[in-house]
């Protein structure tokens, strides 16, 4: 967009040195359309730059609120010892004893096997990318866009396997890490967009 801006604002100076070397007031004019035309690029960028801002810290306040509000779901649901009515005292509940607890545990390599077997795919956010501190340089000044899910302190590539139908919302990179999201480990957001932005400027 501003690119597109600064192309219109360098043709309009022509037009204008022009305009005025020829004394024709029609190269004048066009020179004056093409500075509007510049104006209304700008505004638009803005108001497009404007509200994704309005997006992300929309998603970033949830986030934050989203936090307490699990720590306290943890805090209810943790056991409190029953008191018994008539005494005040506390009773804690024993589990009934076995005549041999200990028959029928498996071996501790069918434990581990059983483990690993019936292990679930994991469905909560995926670890977080340990991004190499040159990525993170390169990757904390661009503008590329990635996305990030309400309620998930992660930010993904498009294609990232872990999103499936979840909802996304695009953000750029560096205003993802402004508002204090994290590289997924899965799809390695940092290492991905670093080697494209360092492929393109080689170029």
């Amino acid at each position: 967009m501003l690119y597109i801006v600064l192309l219109l604002v360098l043709a309009a100076l022509g037009l204008l040195v022009t305009a005025l070397i020829t004394a024709n007031s029609l190269w004048a004019w066009v020179s004056i359309i093409l500075s509007v035309l510049a104006g209304l690029f700008l505004i638009a960028d803005f108001v497009r730059r404007r509200r994704k801002r309005k997006r992300a810290a929309k998603v970033g306040d949830t986030l934050g609120a989203a936090e307490p509000a699990a720590e306290e779901r943890a805090e209810a649901s943790e056991e409190e010892p029953a008191e018994d009515t008539d005494t005040g005292e506390t009773v804690v509940a024993e589990e009934p004893a076995t005549a041999d607890s200990t028959a029928l545990l498996p071996a501790t390599g069918e434990v581990a096997e059983a483990e690993e077997k019936t292990e679930p795919e994991p469905v909560g956010d995926p670890a977080e990318e340990e991004s190499a501190p040159a990525d993170v340089e390169v990757v904390s000044a661009l503008e590329l866009e990635v996305v990030v899910v309400d309620e998930y302190p992660r930010y993904h590539v498009p294609d990232c396997g872990w999103l499936a139908d979840r909802d996304t919302i695009p953000i750029a990179v560096k205003e993802a890490r402004e508002l204090g999201f994290t590289p997924c480990a899965r799809c390695t957001p940092d290492a991905k967009l670093a080697a494209e932005h360092r492929a393109v400027t080689k170029s």
